[in-house]
């Protein structure tokens, strides 16, 4: 059920009241000298491309620093989900270290190398132009920043949804180390290690470093009772810092490659009605979506994925203006086999091969004009291209056949994106207590693709798209605690050409950019003598033009189906965001975060299939959910600290809900004209829905000192109330589905070593 904006006002006026009224006896039975106060310049982000306190940031903005992610026991990106409002991180097991993200309801939920992430995810400042790739390690962490809402003006490409941007650790210029090793269930293993170095004092230094971590996986095999579902992660690299004294240069360069090999497992939710379900086994047909999800059948898979890159940052002070230039290079080569049916039966198996390459250059310069005006101006230029090749084994019956041998027609699709941008962010404090905070991005992107079977061109195309995104704000501040702020951003998402078209008439169709409007007010408070950090933002975004994949059966095609991305109607999207953090104790901090969601489609009209004749009609999804677009999610965690005669020990226990979504847009009940259209699709296919989840995490860390080194062993639990059901569901044009299990209850322990 959707909750009208009103009421979602109503309930987090009451949750920040109850929260002020829970907390502030604490506060006033504990003297100055009894309880720590919050000290805001501990967290220092850069979303503007500034050094700025964080509630002196007049963006919605979540900043994990590494002590947060120690105490969590956080492994990787998908740990974030619940750290922030309207944030939702799932793993995409269709390519490798793929994430699924969404924020404020904005997601791009697919693994194509042509299209480009509604969200951001920026590493060390590159942005990663692909979800492979986006599911992070988060063992070398200086900090994470999520911003929320369109960030186009200073974050590389524009990002529609908004940014997770990661720093890394630098090298410190002085030798020492931190190493660990845990193990957990699932005869999950993760060792990791990075050495600081010193070479010429502070002038030259390096850091070395390398993760691995491996793991059977969740899934059980229904016909042997093996483990299913296994991956083997590597990270390894090494870092050079150049800072000279006496000089207002540094350049830092990090060459790392990340592997990663695993089983792309799925489960079958293949159903009375679809095709392949008179062609598998019954048992394997008419599947639940929760605990069936953890039992496959489906023959083995593997996937190999490489992905070197490179980063060199290079900062010059010159006077008042500070220049900084950012380079990336990356390069990902991949091979995938994949049994998409999920059954016993071998009906549509394929191998993917893939190689992307992706080049960026940033140059920005900062500084400021007095003391009322300062300013971010740069320009950016990204370079991707790609290559596909994927050969399907289609009604083979027959498992030994590689799919490159048994397709003689295999298809083949070459992409390529440039793209140049000029930007500006500017802040003017045009009175006492008043700032105006200005900008915008020009961005010309060219884009191509050519789709072939067998050696033979179907369809080729080429577009160009280019836009000027804008945003302008206002922010106030009544007193040294309080800022008030408003704002409107407008988001820009390129164009392009679909990667899975199967006919000529689709694969030289280009599909124009989307577009999104926001519209924000926020507040950041200090209260009860700054032990108390509450900010609160609602907003209103209008998003026009939206891309939307539509999976349809096609005669002509090789494979029978065929994907097509293409422009459909408007959504609205309303929502609010609260997240605290309080420090009712020098021991204690509490953080917790709420985000409301209500969104509705307009216009929603795309061809499908009439289940009468079979011919292409009209069919309008307007009454379906937007996907990854739960109506609530909501967390509450604690750290607390306490002082033993070997060291200290950290309690960390939290607790992540996060409200029913719909992965796909897919057809459910149907209504209307089912011969000559409109069909009107009554919601999503059920088995495409994630039910509410109640997410349960803790941890014990005791740490101690052993010599000159800090040694600490941690015990930790995740999803310890064994909530169980799917990350992903996908249903392919009425011939069969499938989906993927989200982690059940785990657990472990991690020692480790610092000095």
């Amino acid at each position: 059920m959707r909750l009208p904006l009103g009421r979602c006002v109503v309930l987090a006026a009451l949750s920040t009241t109850a929260l002020a009224g829970l907390v502030q006896p604490a506060f006033a039975q504990a003297g100055d000298e009894a309880v720590g106060t919050v000290d805001t310049n501990e967290i220092i982000v850069s979303a503007r491309r500034r050094d700025e306190t964080l509630q002196d940031t007049p963006v919605a903005i979540t900043a994990i620093n590494a002590g947060m992610i120690e105490n969590k026991a956080a492994v990787n990106l998908g740990d974030l989900m619940g750290a922030a409002p309207n944030l939702l991180i799932t793993n995409q097991n269709s390519g490798a270290a793929a994430a699924n993200l969404s924020i404020r309801g904005l997601t791009y939920a697919d693994i194509e190398k042509s299209q480009e992430p509604t969200v951001g995810v920026v590493v060390d400042g590159i942005f990663i132009g692909t979800s492979t790739g986006q599911y992070f390690d988060f063992f070398d962490i200086e900090q994470i920043e999520v911003l929320r809402g369109p960030q186009g003006t200073l974050f590389g490409r524009n990002t529609i949804g908004g940014v997770i941007s990661i720093r890394r650790s630098r090298p410190t210029g002085e030798f020492g180390a931190k190493i660990e090793a845990s193990y957990g269930r699932f005869d999950t293993l993760a060792t990791r290690a990075v050495v600081n170095l010193p070479i010429a004092g502070e002038a030259l230094a390096a850091k070395l470093f390398y993760f691995h971590n491996q793991s059977d996986g969740w899934y059980t095999q229904a016909q042997d009772g093996r483990p299913r579902g296994f991956s083997n992660n590597e990270n390894y690299g090494g870092s050079l810092q150049f800072k000279p004294a006496d000089s207002d240069f540094d350049a830092l360069l990090t060459v790392e490659q990340q592997e990663q090999k695993m089983d792309p497992v799925v489960s079958n939710l293949t159903r009375t009605g679809e095709a392949f379900c008179a062609l598998i086994p019954a048992e394997q047909c008419n599947r639940n979506t929760t605990g069936d999800l953890y039992t496959v059948f489906g023959l083995p898979n593997v996937s190999l994925y490489k992905a070197p890159s490179a980063t060199l940052e290079m900062n010059l002070g010159l006077g008042g203006v500070k220049l900084t230039s950012v380079t990336g290079y990356r390069k990902m080569t991949e091979i995938q086999t994949q049994d998409f049916d999920g059954s016993s039966t071998d009906l549509y198996y394929v191998l993917r091969g893939q190689k992307y390459r992706q080049f960026s250059q940033e140059l920005r310069a900062a500084g400021d004009f007095g003391d009322s005006f300062d300013y971010v101006v740069g320009v950016y230029y990204f370079k991707s291209r790609y290559e596909l090749t994927q050969a399907t084994r289609l009604f083979a019956f027959d498992p030994t056949i590689p799919p490159d041998v048994f397709d003689t027609n295999p298809q083949n699709v070459k992409g390529r994106t440039t793209s140049y941008a000029v930007f500006g962010d500017f802040n003017w404090q045009f009175a006492d207590q008043w700032r105006l905070s200005f900008g915008g991005r020009y961005t010309r992107d060219r884009k191509s693709l050519r789709n072939a079977f067998g050696g033979t061109e179907i369809g080729r195309g080429s577009d160009t798209f280019k836009k000027f995104t804008p945003k302008i704000g206002v922010d106030f501040r009544p007193s040294d605690t309080t800022m008030l702020y408003a704002s409107w951003s407008r988001g820009f998402r390129s164009g392009g050409f679909s990667p899975r078209a199967g006919s000529a008439a689709s694969a030289s169709q280009s599909y124009g950019p989307e577009t999104v409007d926001s519209y924000e007010v926020g507040a950041k408070l200090q209260l009860f003598d700054r032990k108390l950090q509450l900010n609160f933002a609602a907003f209103y975004s209008t998003y026009d033009s939206l891309q939307q994949n539509t999976t349809l059966f096609c005669a002509v095609c090789a494979t029978q189906n065929e994907t097509i991305t293409s422009n459909v109607g408007s959504a609205k999207i309303k929502g609010i965001e609260i997240d605290f953090t309080a420090r009712p104790t020098e021991e204690l901090r509490i953080t917790g975060s709420l985000g409301m969601l209500d969104s509705k489609f307009k216009g929603f009209v795309v061809g499908g299939v009439s289940p009468v004749t079979g011919a292409v009609i009209p069919f309008d999804f307007s009454k379906n959910d937007l996907i990854y677009n739960p109506d609530v999610t909501a967390s509450i965690a604690a750290d607390y600290e306490m002082a033993t005669s070997f060291g200290k020990l950290i309690f960390n226990a939290g607790y992540r809900y996060i409200g029913r979504y719909d992965q796909q847009i897919s057809s459910g009940p149907l209504t209307g004209d089912l011969i000559n259209g409109p069909v009107i699709v009554n919601g999503n296919d059920p088995r495409v829905r994630t039910d509410k989840q109640g997410l349960i995490d803790a941890s014990l860390s005791a740490r101690f000192t052993i010599a000159d080194a800090e040694a600490y062993l941690t015990v930790f639990g995740r999803n310890l109330a064994d909530d169980r059901g799917m990350t992903h569901g996908f249903t392919v044009g009425g011939l069969w589905s499938f989906g993927t299990a989200r982690e059940p209850r785990s657990y472990g322990a991690t020692l480790g070593v610092k000095f």
